[in-house]
């Protein structure tokens, strides 16, 4: 990685000089909310959403009640199942067409005058791509069948935790009263819990 790059995440880790949390007397009084209250905190929430999307794509983000994510995962699985049985079609059309042409046939990309449409090598160098492009989609389908379960659960996870307004960071630039004359730039970084 680039020492630039580590630098200027460094510096701007430390941007700003006073930064504010809850108190501690808040946690106290929300862990005591959370205790009294059992419908906030379900347990079995990330495994329930899980467990719906991995039976129905998109059931855990319905279960999470965050309900315009599931057209977006439809959409993602149902396009990659579109482009492997689309890949899959025209793999099985260029095989057929490579087989009955080494046998001596005709097949479907035979032209005019015994001119074909498309050369044996270049029948192969199809089944080839298109072959890699079908294993593409299928490995593009698992892995965002996968990631919409991991989504889910992830969700269900941080609906639970209670986020408040009085979290908030403040910039504050303090001149240093000993060196007036000749400025300088420094960063602070101050939190408390």
């Amino acid at each position: 990685m680039n020492i630039r790059v580590i630098i200027f995440a460094f510096c701007s880790l430390f941007l700003f000089q006073n930064t504010f949390a809850q108190k501690e007397e808040s946690i106290a009084v929300r862990a005591k909310q959370l205790q009294l209250s059992s419908d906030k905190y379900n347990p079995l929430s990330p495994s329930k959403a899980a467990f719906y999307s991995a039976i129905f794509p998109g059931g855990g983000q319905i279960y999470n009640k965050k309900y315009w994510k599931a057209p977006i995962v439809w959409a993602a699985i149902g396009t990659s199942v579109y482009f492997y049985i689309d890949n899959s079609d025209q793999y099985d059309r260029y095989r057929t067409a490579f087989k009955l042409r080494t046998q001596g046939l005709n097949d479907e990309f035979d032209g005019e005058n015994g001119n074909p449409y498309i050369s044996t090598p270049g029948l192969e160098s199809a089944q080839k791509t298109l072959r890699k492009n079908r294993d593409l989609s299928m490995l593009t389908g698992i892995l965002l069948y996968v990631l919409q379960i991991v989504e889910a659960s992830v969700n269900a996870h941080l609906l639970q935790f209670d986020t408040d307004d009085s979290l908030s960071v403040n910039p504050i630039i303090t001149p240093d009263p000993l060196f007036i004359e000749a400025p300088k730039v420094g960063l602070t970084l101050k939190y408390s819990f």
